[in-house]
């Protein structure tokens, strides 16, 4: 026995990572309101995050943007508010008290989501869909993971994204239109990257990799904290819309992007140098070589993470080409010298090429995150 599919859904969202929480949560939003026929809430603390990937929104209180209804969550919550059929607290977030107190007092008790952040570790199967019930309210929560396995609640992916991407590259002059748009362009034979990350002391060693290769590099780089280290490394003080060019090295810094426009990013590049979860999860739609700089954690913590994903993500690939991709992932993410697992991938490229799209393959069997979430939601409580 299923039940009806639930008509209202709220988001609640506090943003800690600027770009990668929000992104998250933006995305899914959308992505509901836009497939299904559910009024959407997204509750946001900081509404200049949403803006730096969605320039349309403005400085109000509520406004709705995408068919999503954008709600400032301020510290003094209106206890009027009504709660929605599913409540989402996105990375263990903490529901307003009057909220809470609403949510107690429904008819019906809501689907009530913790939605967690993305990882690949083995526990992520044994956790995902079990409940919590609230000690005070009695009321119960369910822990929800994104993940690389049909026992998790998948990626976040809309259902016209990949034809929207084989679209979008089948015509050469959607590329040239884009890249124009931020004033650049591409020659012939270039190896066209897009570098996003963190703060990262293997910077030197990868753009001299770059400047002394044999095949000339076209990076772009979105304005991150990347930024101030590239300058002080070249002894530069670039801004977006500036190039410079060094041996086979020709960089540009370009603004930092939409969600809309940063997919397309993903797509003109051969290979994207990624960060955090949003922009990791749009670079394995983009069926494109990627190198993924995980957000930092103490004890080393994340570097168990990036293990755990590289024994999914590296399934299936050849024993050299796992060893190369292992090493730079390495590297990178240790901030130790890149220049000979950068080049040694460089040689495995083709088949790093083939292996990303199949990867992509592989992930987009497993449903997507909103639509998984949706059918969780139809069944009996």
């Amino acid at each position: 026995m299923h039940t009806a599919a639930p008509k209202t859904w709220d988001i609640f969202c506090r943003v800690v990572d600027n770009y990668g929480d929000i992104g998250v949560c933006w995305r899914l939003a959308r992505q509901l309101a836009r497939e299904y026929p559910f009024r959407v809430r997204l509750w946001v603390d900081d509404i200049d995050a949403l803006i730096s990937i969605w320039p349309h929104t403005v400085h109000i209180d509520q406004q709705t943007q995408e068919q999503v209804d954008i709600c400032i969550w301020h510290a003094s919550f209106d206890p009027g508010v009504e709660p929605a059929d599913v409540i989402i607290e996105a990375f263990a977030c903490d529901l307003p008290a009057s909220y809470m107190r609403a949510i107690k007092a429904r008819p019906t008790p809501p689907r009530w989501f913790n939605l967690e952040y993305l990882s690949a570790e083995d526990w992520v199967e044994g956790c995902h869909g079990l409940a919590s019930i609230h000690p005070q309210l009695g009321l119960r929560k369910t822990f929800y993971f994104p993940g690389f396995t049909a026992k998790t609640g998948g990626l976040l992916k809309e259902k016209t994204l990949l034809g929207e991407r084989d679209a979008f590259l089948g015509n050469p002059s959607n590329k040239t239109r884009f890249l124009h748009s931020l004033g650049i362009s591409i020659a012939e034979n270039e190896l066209v990257i897009s570098l996003f990350g963190y703060e990262n002391a293997a910077l030197g060693s990868l753009l001299d990799s770059w400047i002394e290769s044999s095949r000339p590099v076209h990076c772009l780089l979105p304005t991150s904290k990347l930024l101030p280290e590239l300058n002080a490394r070249l002894g530069t003080a670039l801004q977006p819309g500036d190039g410079y060019t060094q041996g086979s090295l020709r960089l540009h810094i370009i603004p930092f992007l939409s969600q809309w426009a940063y997919d397309q990013l993903l797509w003109i590049s051969d290979i994207n140098f990624v960060r955090g979860e949003d922009s990791f999860v749009r670079a394995q739609w983009a069926a494109k070589p990627l190198v993924w700089h995980i957000y930092p954690q103490e004890d080393g913590i994340h570097l168990l993470k990036l293990d755990a994903f590289l024994r999914h993500y590296l399934h299936g690939a050849s024993s050299q080409l796992q060893d190369e991709i292992s090493s730079l992932w390495h590297a990178w993410n240790n901030g130790q010298d890149c220049h000979i697992p950068w080049n040694s991938c460089l040689a495995e490229l083709e088949n790093w090429q083939k292996h990303s799209q199949n990867w992509c393959q592989s992930i987009n069997s497993l449903g997507d995150l909103a639509s998984n979430m949706v059918q969780f939601c139809q069944k009996t409580l």
